[in-house]
């Protein structure tokens, strides 16, 4: 059977480490699925890269990336596809929201012939309604602007090889995963799971981080905010000429109204419609600066290989970032 590489993006997640390694290593060995599990560290403030580090000293199947900082959750994605040596790939939580289990459904698809194998989610557990709400619009958006129902997608899917070389050789800096790797195409299919219970640890996603998230993928991944713009445009140009023309017949008539109520209202209404339209196109203008600058997608501080001997320590940037 060939190898499966598992990459689990890890930020503040001590407490979770050794219980992932032992689920997944339950899972995936009782299925005899030969694996590696590769950890990266997105710049944790607690003590995650030492029980990465601890986990890799005792066991030949764990690989450790260490990030010089926080760079986030698509970047870890990204490099632990870069480092991985598996003729397939699965990306899955560290804190077991992601049922490993469906991790053996997703290998045996793939086996079959699948090349992207989606986790889509049949429930998602505990939310607040404020949160189900942005989320909902969210996902609403993006699905239209990359025509895939992206109303349930996640994180959690497996990839075949050229799928992840697809991903990884993409030379822009702001991706959304979840997009982009529906977006690539192939033959692909779906599994549905229930969202777990985190049991240890709390979601490091506020509802401040959970817009800009939002935010900046809408950006990276659609136009249709700056076309947005353009039809807003157009719909207070016939507002204008409608209210134009009331006004007219009005004054012709001897019956006009007082304008000044009209005016201030008309004012309010052009003056917010430009700030809005200038600080989305400052949001593009803003990114289009960040891909301009080429810096790497993230800077590898430790990489822990799969061998013992061969762990190498790197304080540059990493060749694949």
């Amino acid at each position: 059977m060939k190898l499966l590489s598992v990459v689990l993006p890890s930020y503040n997640e001590e407490l979770n480490i050794q219980r992932t390694i032992d689920r997944l290593s339950a899972v995936l060995q009782e299925a005899s699925i030969p694996y590696e599990l590769i950890f990266v560290n997105d710049g944790s403030r607690d003590e995650t890269w030492t029980m990465i580090q601890k986990a890799w000293q005792e066991r030949d199947d764990v690989i450790g990336i260490d990030f010089s900082r926080n760079f986030g959750k698509e970047a870890a994605i990204l490099a632990g596809l870069a480092h991985a040596n598996g003729s397939c790939c699965a990306v899955i939580d560290c804190d077991l929201q992601h049922p490993p289990e469906k991790l053996v459904e997703m290998y045996r698809l793939w086996e079959q012939g699948y090349d992207l194998i989606e986790g889509v989610k049949r429930s998602r557990g505990k939310e607040s309604f404020l949160h189900k709400l942005c989320a909902g619009g969210f996902y609403w958006i993006m699905s239209y602007v990359t025509h895939v129902d992206m109303s349930r997608a996640s994180d959690f899917r497996l990839m075949d090889r050229k799928v992840v070389d697809a991903l990884v050789s993409m030379p822009e800096r702001g991706i959304f995963f979840r997009a982009l790797s529906s977006w690539v195409g192939f033959k692909s299919t779906t599994i549905e799971f229930d969202v777990q219970e985190r049991e240890i640890g709390e979601s490091k996603w506020s509802f401040t981080s959970l817009i800009k998230y939002a935010i900046r993928n809408i950006v990276s991944f659609s136009g249709m905010p700056l076309k947005m713009i353009a039809y807003f445009g157009f719909a207070g140009l016939l507002f204008t000429i409608v209210l134009g023309i009331q006004t007219l017949v009005r004054y012709w008539s001897g019956n006009a109204v007082e304008g000044f109520t009209t005016v201030i209202l008309l004012i309010l209404l052009t003056s917010s419609m430009i700030m809005i339209s200038l600080g989305i196109i400052g949001l593009y203008l803003a990114r289009m600066y960040e891909e301009i600058k080429q810096r790497p997608r993230y800077i590898i501080h430790h990489h822990l290989k799969g061998k013992k001997e061969s762990c190498e320590t790197n304080m540059g940037l990493d060749e694949q970032a």
